[in-house]
């Protein structure tokens, strides 16, 4: 293979390929390792949507890449329900194979390329790039809309809750970036994986947002009701532990949806028909999302004290599965600090150039391992 034809020289090294020797170290703990670091689910799965996944196995006919009309009116009713979004139209509802295969594509299948600009957080989950790489687009890392000057992008991604930080995006800043990308003709894709894992924040909502105050770019005291150029992109792999289902959607604008659908289509990114059943009755049901919810909020509870303990600052971490953490030193020292406890982190610069001195500590483990880390950080 020429060189020319190396999809991967575009991209950078895959993050967690670097960890290898901390993990390693880690794990030779003599109580085995505490992997607080991808932050993939521990929990097992609700028997509702094992017994829904199991319900449609003998069905043998190809899947619809629009999803089954019961899977998008269950996503529109909850969004309803849980985060108080209202004016979705079932039709702009896209099941999609994870959100991280979304966002990988989305510039892509929005026809962007060399002369558009996708914009980023400025300590952001890696996948945002990468789609903008293997689309050739350019690339800018701003959390304020004065940094972008008199540029007019084409896609402005915004996270909330934030991964890595957990920091929340309150109303009135979620309101300008809708009405920047409104003047300048930008897509907003609002990644809210973790909107249902807000801990203790106040967003500047009325009411009915979603547990601790985090919105989403639908709210309609966000948009106004007007859903055009937005999409938000939501992932059942959290609060209802799907990570192995591959299960999210993508949601908003409904032109904006139609014409990711009709691409799709042609490439056959279709969600399998199994996986469509668990995903309808996970999204019918409040009652084990609130309890996988008060799972990871003790878990949270244990390791913010005992890191804080530590001699660790935590900063934002209002929401999400992870505690943003720092000892004031490079985050690399701090992983082989952590690693001679036998607990893995994520280090800080996975996410950005500003992220230096951080570790992501996720709160994805058993309470048995999360009880061994905070022994181990005292």
């Amino acid at each position: 293979m020429s060189p020319r034809r190396r999809v991967s020289a575009l991209l950078p090294d895959f993050p967690w390929d670097t960890i290898a020797s901390v993990k390693a170290k880690a794990a030779a703990h003599p109580d085995g390792i505490v992997d607080l670091s991808v932050g993939t689910p521990v929990d097992p799965v609700d028997p509702l949507i094992r017994a829904a996944l199991s319900s449609v196995a003998d069905v043998p006919g190809y899947p619809t890449t629009h999803g089954t009309p019961e899977l998008r009116a269950a996503a529109v009713d909850a969004l309803k329900r849980r985060y108080g979004i209202t004016g979705l139209d079932p039709a702009a509802v896209l099941p999609v194979i994870g959100t991280k295969e979304l966002i990988a594509g989305l510039p892509r299948l929005l026809g962007l390329g060399a002369d558009d600009l996708v914009v980023i957080p400025e300590v952001a989950y890696p996948t945002y790039e990468v789609g903008a790489l293997l689309a050739g687009t350019k690339v800018v890392r701003a959390d304020g809309l004065t940094q972008l000057g008199p540029q007019s992008p084409a896609l402005i991604y915004v996270n909330s809750p934030s991964n890595p930080t957990g920091k929340v995006l309150g109303v009135e800043h979620l309101r300008k970036v809708v009405q920047f990308a409104r003047e300048r003709g930008a897509v907003v894709a609002s990644d809210e994986c973790y909107l249902g894992l807000a801990w203790s924040v106040s967003s500047g909502r009325s009411a009915g947002s979603a547990p601790g105050g985090a919105v989403s770019i639908l709210d309609p005291e966000v948009c106004d009701g007007d859903h055009t150029g937005l999409l938000a992109v939501h992932s059942l792999s959290k609060t209802s532990n799907l990570a192995s289902y591959r299960a999210g959607f993508v949601v908003g604008d409904a032109e904006l949806v139609a014409e990711l659908l009709e691409v799709r289509k042609h490439s056959g990114m279709m969600v399998p028909f199994p996986i469509q059943a668990a995903m309808t009755a996970a999204l019918g049901d409040d009652a084990h999302e609130a309890v996988q919810r008060e799972r990871y909020r003790a878990r949270r509870e244990v390791l913010r004290k005992a890191l804080q303990g530590a001699g660790f600052r935590i900063d934002h971490s209002e929401a999400g599965l992870y505690l943003w953490s720092t000892r004031g030193e490079p985050c690399r020292t701090t992983l082989e600090w952590l690693a001679e406890r036998g607990i893995l982190a994520a280090p800080g610069d996975f996410y950005g150039p500003g992220a230096g001195e951080y570790v992501r500590i996720a709160l994805t483990a058993s309470d048995e391992r999360i009880e061994a880390a905070a022994q181990r950080l005292a």
